[in-house]
């Protein structure tokens, strides 16, 4: 294999690398069945038959919406790209109105589908969709194509030497996907993005993940629709590690036990729930066994790398390692040696933790615009530090503007949104992506994220304040699970916050205190809101007084991304939430 410069090169290399017999693993019922990359390869080529058969022409757009992460998807993705035309991943929890606007605004011509549920949503919008000539589903569905009729269709080879024509056609700057951002406000933006900008990020990523190529189990369950995910998954495609696919996020316990993966992507959120039941389950320790968890925990606390913090405190690590922390890794299946984290701030308190625990957690930045890393931790060579999101990649270029929002340049920047050049041209500015985000670089080339630029707002007294910074530190708090930080325009600021309802009920049970049994009357119960003012007071200790969260008010529902309050990569919809509680915020400014 000479030089990848397409993403359908990266399992070709695979094949003559490392030719896995576990290249793709997906799990139907209670078997884990594997592909391996001959026959993931010959799928691949399959499904590009069938779609040239069904007419498909370079720059055809098809959209892929998959519940969970699957072999098929990587197949399909593979069989779209080789003819020539782009995969339009579309994530599957948005409404059905938002799969109408894709599919029209991309002109997809064809859909595939993971499930029933899936299906049932694009069906009841099909009529409005005029270029969408068919869906078939990956699941078997009563009244829909499944694609094993693509199998079916493409299985004579008579026209791959058409496929090979298509394939060289394909050039590296060419269009390979566009992805449509979830989008916290107005209509989602369709990111376009080349071979060329994901193989590039791939590639320069490489270096920086400490990756045993040929020997090594990734677990993949972040959405495959996300680019984070697909980037990823790519790169372990590069490395020729197996890709085992989780089933759900509420399987994935079982999963890390069956798969005993090298390495998986995290999300904050999920750390941050991952930390919360294993520190359950050391409060409910007795004895020598609760003080030694609890002395271990004050340890990771503590924790700072490359022996920074002496021979003494390395000792303890070791002790602490061994008698506490060795658990953790048993229930993560016991070989994880890295965690790759992005989509959100990580509180400091997890990376070190984890890291303690000798489970490091390898925080990056990046945007769906770049493809997506800018900048990754790597734990050798001094390349990690705890606070920071890493340094940049070779390769990239980013500097500070005056406002302090962070600028990048390279082979990684999208080609712009699809059909939109007034919002790309407000973004992209002599090759430089604004970013929205506002950072900094240390004096050892470490980035900093310190907030999203549209999400600092001033108060009435002209004090500038960043939500996220205070978001993160009261959700460091086990009683709340979501908190938005508000006050742009007003004389202070204050919070909506959604308790952490199933901790607050066990906190209850322990205390003998009666809450009341729906979330609403937790929510309002007296005993509940003082003890969050504890919390918010404990935290609101270490800002200045003009950011101090001064008033909150606790919401009685579960914000999600069903009801509205995030989007699929769990951000808070900032202008939403306000419009669902404007009564709360009336309770707290009279406005």
């Amino acid at each position: 294999m000479s030089t990848i410069t397409r993403l359908f090169d990266f399992p070709y290399h695979q094949l003559e690398k490392y030719n896995l017999s576990d290249a793709l693993v997906t799990k139907y019922g209670e078997e884990w069945i594997k592909t391996s990359t001959k026959e993931y390869l010959v799928k691949a080529n399959t499904i590009s038959r069938a779609f040239l058969r069904l007419g498909v022409q370079k720059n055809d757009k098809i959209a892929v919406i998959s519940s969970n992460n699957r072999t098929e998807w990587h197949i399909c993705d593979i069989g779209i790209l080789q003819t020539g035309a782009q995969n339009v991943p579309i994530y599957p929890t948005i409404t059905s109105e938002d799969y109408e606007y894709i599919l029209n605004h991309s002109g997809s011509s064809y859909c595939l589908v993971s499930d029933e549920e899936v299906f049932e949503k694009v069906k009841s919008i099909k009529n409005n969709v005029p270029t969408l000539k068919e869906i078939y589903s990956f699941n078997t569905i009563p009244g829909c194509k499944n694609w094993n009729e693509l199998l079916e269709l493409g299985k004579d080879e008579s026209n791959q030497d058409v496929v090979e024509d298509r394939k060289n056609n394909v050039v590296t700057t060419d269009l390979a996907t566009i992805i449509y951002t979830s989008g916290t406000t107005g209509r989602p933006k369709g990111v376009m993005l080349s071979h060329q900008n994901i193989v590039s990020d791939v590639l320069l990523s490489s270096s920086r993940v400490p990756l045993h190529s040929g020997n090594s189990i990734a677990l993949s369950f972040l959405p495959i629709c996300h680019i984070f995910e697909r980037m990823l998954t790519y790169l372990y495609q590069h490395h020729g590690i197996s890709i085992y696919f989780a089933e759900s996020i509420e399987k994935i316990s079982d999963n890390l036990k069956e798969v005993k993966p090298h390495v998986m992507s995290v999300v904050p959120r999920l750390l941050e729930k991952v930390y919360d039941k294993i520190y359950a389950k050391g409060a409910d320790l007795t004895g020598i066994k609760k003080k030694l968890f609890f002395w271990a925990l004050d340890l990771g606390m503590d924790y700072k790398p490359y022996g920074e913090n002496g021979f003494l405190y390395e000792l303890k690590l070791k002790v602490a390692r061994k008698l506490i922390f060795s658990k953790w890794q048993e229930g993560l299946g016991g070989r994880l040696e890295l965690l790759v984290c992005g989509s959100a701030a990580l509180q400091t308190r997890l990376s070190k933790v984890f890291c303690a625990a000798n489970i490091p957690v390898m925080e990056g930045y990046g945007l769906t615009e770049t493809s997506p890393v800018i900048s990754v931790n790597d734990m050798r060579n001094h390349g990690f530090r705890v606070g920071t999101v890493g340094k940049v990649l070779d390769g990239v270029e980013v500097k500070i503007a005056e406002d302090g929002e962070i600028l990048c340049k390279g082979p990684n920047v999208m080609m712009g949104y699809y059909k939109d050049e007034e919002k790309t041209n407000e973004v992209l500015e002599n090759g430089y992506f604004h970013t929205g985000d506002i950072g900094e670089i240390d004096q050892d080339g470490f980035l900093k994220i310190t907030d999203r630029k549209k999400e600092m707002f001033k108060t009435s007294g002209g004090k500038y304040v960043a939500p996220q910074i205070l978001e993160n530190a009261f959700k460091q708090s086990r009683f709340i699970e979501q908190i938005m930080v508000i006050g742009e325009g007003e004389k202070m600021p204050a919070a909506f916050i959604q308790p952490n309802f199933e901790f607050i009920k066990d906190w209850a049970n322990r205390k003998n205190i009666s809450i009341g049994a729906t979330d609403a009357e937790i929510a309002s119960n007296e005993n509940v809101i003082q003890r969050i003012q504890e919390e918010i007071d404990h935290a609101n200790e270490k800002f200045g007084n003009w950011e101090k969260v001064k008033r909150f008010e606790l919401t009685p529902d579960v914000w999600s991304i069903e009801g509205g309050h995030l989007t699929p990569t769990m951000k808070l919809k900032r202008k939403i939430i306000i419009e669902k509680y404007k009564d709360l915020y009336t309770k707290i400014y009279g406005n």
